[in-house]
């Protein structure tokens, strides 16, 4: 497995995220979000797992304007720029990804 965790460090979810994989001896590699943001092609390759609606951070006062942006192209632009609309954590393995906390997804990835 090559897990990729990408999380804000203040993120309760992403804390639990890491200590899961921890507890199951698995490596992985942490990225936090509001220091080192998201690569488009890293971006792209969540969307193909995960709705792009899934991905904006229900809780960030930003929300509702970039869900009220017309476009997808648009949606995407507003992430890349601004990381903490993202919502955490966001955990890869290879073409596979989450957001959110779902270990009886990571269960299966095992």
């Amino acid at each position: 497995m090559n897990i990729q965790i990408f999380g804000k460090s203040k993120c309760f979810d992403t804390k639990k995220a890491e200590r899961y994989f921890k507890e199951r001896r698995v490596k992985f590699q942490s990225v936090d979000l509001l220091r080192y943001g998201i690569s488009r092609g890293e971006l792209q390759s969540v969307l193909r797992q995960v709705k792009l609606d899934d991905l904006i951070d229900p809780k960030s006062p930003d929300a509702p304007l970039v869900n009220y942006l017309a476009y997808d192209e648009d949606k995407i632009e507003k992430l890349l720029d601004d990381p903490k609309l993202l919502k955490t954590p966001i955990v890869r393995n290879g073409k596979q990804a989450t957001v959110g906390y779902q270990p009886e997804v990571w269960k299966t990835w095992e």
